[in-house]
């Protein structure tokens, strides 16, 4: 684990869990989404919203999935084809 020295403190460079590296990607698809609501109709707002919600909820369990980064990466791309989140962020800030 790598470690960084600030302030007389150490402070831990080694990432989380996957499941949550990925729960904060499909969150931001869905806060995307919310800031979106005026340009979709209320019936894709609705869908695409408790598709993130089942996600969200299995989330640990596609986690253990032998092929676990392609499933989840095929739905995030798939959520982005929607919400167009990875055009709107700054790629300095992308994990």
């Amino acid at each position: 684990m790598a470690r960084i020295v600030s302030s007389g403190r150490l402070v831990s460079t080694r990432p989380g869990r996957p499941a949550d590296f990925y729960r904060q990607e499909f969150i931001r698809h869905r806060e995307c989404l919310a800031r979106q609501r005026e340009y979709f109709s209320e019936g894709a707002i609705t869908n695409a919203d408790q598709a993130l919600a089942r996600v969200l909820n299995e989330l640990e369990q596609l986690c253990k999935c032998d092929d676990a980064d392609k499933v989840i990466g095929g739905l995030l791309k798939k959520f982005n084809a929607v919400t167009g989140l990875s055009a709107l962020s700054d790629p300095r800030q992308l994990h």
